[in-house]
């Protein structure tokens, strides 16, 4: 149990644990990041209280996400394929596959994401944090700023559906460099 300080904090650390709460209820909670046979990975905890889209369709060339779900239902679209998974049942993403999820359960929903090598993603999911908390986010989590989202591109190891990725180096990563020359940071 928390104690009131610690619900009112939006960013803290418990015991170890990193915990982001976003303003409309959502939190990621930094579970374990480290090494074991498998090489290095992240874990986090995402809860989503409300329905709806929870990222754009995106691509990582060297990334495996895992995700368990612990409570309510988490719909994958994964290259074009449509699955709904409910308490206990997991998907993996593999590198190269379009992907994209959302919350389609009357509960809230809780589930345990695995990134494997961890990249930037617990950069990438603090920044938007930052932003989003800082009203620097329009309604669709986009920044306002387009440097920001250069350095959120940067961070997110990967790659949106569309335009081609050779165009989102160009656009983005140079944005990404523009905004490290001018001191952008988390």
């Amino acid at each position: 149990m928390h104690t009131r300080d610690e619900e009112n904090r939006s960013f803290g650390e418990y015991g170890g644990v990193k915990i982001l709460r976003h303003p409309d209820g959502r939190s990621v909670t930094l579970l374990e990041r480290g090494n074991d046979e498998s090489g290095p990975f992240l874990r986090i905890e995402h809860q989503v209280p409300r329905q709806g889209v929870m990222n754009a369709p995106h691509w990582h060339p060297v990334l495996t996400e895992s995700f368990e779900v612990k409570q309510g239902l988490m719909q994958f679209h994964v290259d074009g394929v449509e699955n709904v998974l409910g308490s206990g049942e997991r998907i993996t993403i593999y590198p190269k596959q379009v992907h994209h999820f959302s919350n389609v359960g009357e509960v809230p929903l809780i589930g345990v994401h695995e990134i494997r090598p961890p990249g930037l993603h617990w950069e990438m999911f603090a920044l938007h944090h930052k932003l989003e908390c800082e009203g620097k986010l329009n309604p669709s989590g986009v920044p306002y700023n387009p440097l920001w989202l250069g350095v959120i591109w940067k961070y997110g190891d990967g790659y949106l559906a569309s335009p081609p990725a050779v165009v989102q180096k160009v656009v983005l990563g140079g944005l990404a460099h523009l905004a490290k020359v001018f001191g952008y940071r988390i």
